[in-house]
């Protein structure tokens, strides 16, 4: 299936399921918040993330999206990963619209791929696990995903079949966006020790 192909399908799914999502606030602090994936315990059953952490609450299997707002003036960082089993990858939207993908990483099979558990950390330094980093502008975002690529189990038939169940995290930072006087004068500060370093000024 193509890449815009499973983008489309995975967009549909998530609009579908939009009305009875459960939002979360992101907070920016750098703190991971996981979500999972599993076609059996989803409500539509799909692909999207999905709220999965607790089988006793109200929302269990709803469609997943995180929500915050940055404010004009600076900027944020959106990093989405993997974690557990590696070999997933994932499709992120933003009100629905593709935002982008995470890595490639390749097909892993059930009982050989890395696993980390749910050591976040670990799992952004390990190649092996698929992960997105997204730069966003001032504006209020809602974010949710959809498995693009999941790890493969024997079907025991002599093939494979994708399990279509994993989790991962995501995790916001905020900074200002510098003034654009501090930025010449930083630019200002690296040319003056660049150049008394080679001797041209004394």
């Amino acid at each position: 299936m193509s890449f815009l192909k499973s983008a489309l399908l995975a967009a549909l799914a998530t609009l579908t399921m939009a009305a009875h999502a459960t939002s979360m606030p992101l907070a920016a602090d750098g703190q991971w918040q996981a979500f999972g994936v599993d076609s059996f315990s989803a409500l539509s059953g799909g692909n999207e993330w999905i709220d999965n952490a607790d089988t006793n609450t109200p929302g269990y299997g709803t469609a997943l999206d995180f929500t915050f707002t940055i404010d004009a003036g600076f900027v944020g960082q959106l990093t989405v990963i993997d974690a557990a089993l590696a070999g997933d990858v994932f499709h992120v939207f933003n009100h629905g619209s593709l935002l982008g993908a995470t890595s490639s990483v390749p097909i892993q099979l059930y009982g050989s791929a890395p696993d980390l558990g749910d050591d976040h950390d670990a799992a952004l330094l390990n190649s092996a696990f698929s992960r997105g980093v997204f730069t966003l502008g001032a504006g209020h975002y809602s974010i949710s995903g959809a498995l693009a690529q999941s790890l493969m189990i024997d079907d025991g038939e002599g093939g494979l079949s994708p399990i279509n169940a994993t989790s991962g995290a995501l995790k916001l930072s905020v900074s200002a966006v510098p003034e654009p006087s501090t930025l010449v004068l930083a630019v200002l500060g690296l040319a003056w020790l660049v150049l008394s370093r080679r001797g041209f000024l004394r």
